[in-house]
């Protein structure tokens, strides 16, 4: 055998990984997060952890950390060739969630991985976590990018993110002073947001429904994928101004199980269901499913994406406040005493 002949050494592009697609990756990314660069922040993308200091206006910071994925709002996301708006999702899921203790959020991280690197398609899905971290006034200040050959069907890829936030100690919001005659207040979602996804693909592909027909003035794609919404400016906003006594994300388990994460147990929340207006994508899932109603409240937000408990005094101003910063609002329900082992949410 001469020389020629020899097999050639094998590189890791050879295995399945791109080192230069990585490295082109990281260099389209970094004008995105820079864009959310706080004060706070010591060093940008790129290093091998990423620097942050606490704010210095707090007196005794806590910090609150997140986590949390899209769940397989990615598998329509791949089907469709959306990627532009899947990281908001990302971001929403954890900020929303560190929100509802009080937190700002300080910076956030995410976790890319994949068969096989596509530049262009991580580039999307980057800039929209970046787009999500500027809603949110947080830092996007690193993240990952794995490469696993044989890992993940050709074309499709899966996302983590991780968010840290920061409260004041004597400004914890846990629910603890929620008391009956308190107000429950409801901010609009933007859609279905990232739960109940496996439900939605099976109504979709039982209907074999076209998702590019026309539903309520926009197409039915449009309105499935459309991303989270991110409330962390306007409800940081409300608490500057006015005592919140609790907050809760309504994310899986709907109102029925994401309220009672925030009342003793002595308390029952209960939601008049015609207080406000379901949007259109839930009836037309609830018909072409042929869903229950019991089974909608508990698996989607049914257009209701985060819950504020206020004192009866306060809830008119919040309802002002919350308005004048953007948000849709209504006053949906009123904390009672429980009676005996009643349901902690009832939605009549």
């Amino acid at each position: 055998m001469t020389t020629s002949d020899k097999p050639h050494g094998l590189t890791y592009r050879d295995a399945g990984v791109d080192i230069d697609a990585g490295d082109t990756l990281v260099e389209n990314i970094k004008p995105y997060a820079k864009r959310t660069m706080r004060p706070e922040v010591l060093a940008g993308i790129g290093g091998f952890g990423a620097l942050c200091r606490i704010p210095g206006k707090y007196r005794e910071p806590i910090l609150v950390s997140g986590t949390d994925g899209v769940g397989t709002k990615l598998k329509l996301a791949f089907e469709l060739n959306r990627h532009d708006t899947i990281g908001i999702d990302l971001v929403a899921m954890s900020v929303n969630d560190i929100l509802a203790q009080g937190a700002e959020p300080l910076f956030f991280l995410d976790y890319f991985a994949c068969g096989k690197l596509d530049v262009g398609t991580a580039t999307q899905v980057v800039k929209g976590i970046a787009a999500g971290c500027e809603l949110s006034g947080c830092a996007l200040i690193g993240g990952e990018t794995a490469e696993m050959p044989g890992m993940y069907p050709p074309g499709e890829y899966d996302l983590a993110g991780f968010a840290v936030g920061v409260v004041e100690k004597d400004k914890i919001i846990d629910g603890s002073t929620i008391a009956p005659g308190d107000v429950v207040l409801g901010l609009a979602s933007s859609g279905a947001h990232s739960n109940g996804y496996s439900l939605i693909r099976s109504i979709i592909a039982r209907n074999k429904s076209d998702l590019s027909e026309k539903f309520d003035g926009r197409t039915l794609a449009d309105l499935i994928l459309e991303p989270t919404r991110i409330y962390v400016k306007s409800v940081l906003q409300l608490m500057d101004k006015l005592p919140v006594k609790g907050l809760a994300h309504i994310t899986g388990g709907g109102l029925v199980e994401n309220v009672p994460r925030i009342l003793g147990e002595q308390l029952t929340v209960h939601i008049a269901r015609e207080s406000w207006p379901r949007p259109p994508l839930f009836g037309w899932l609830q018909k072409h499913g042929n869903v229950a109603e019991a089974e909608m409240l508990r698996v989607f937000n049914c257009g209701v994406g985060m819950v504020i408990v206020m004192a009866e005094q306060n809830a008119l101003e919040a309802g002002e406040l919350l308005r004048a910063a953007g948000e849709t609002v209504w006053r949906i329900g009123e904390v009672r005493a429980r009676d005996g082992n009643e349901a902690q949410t009832l939605v009549a």
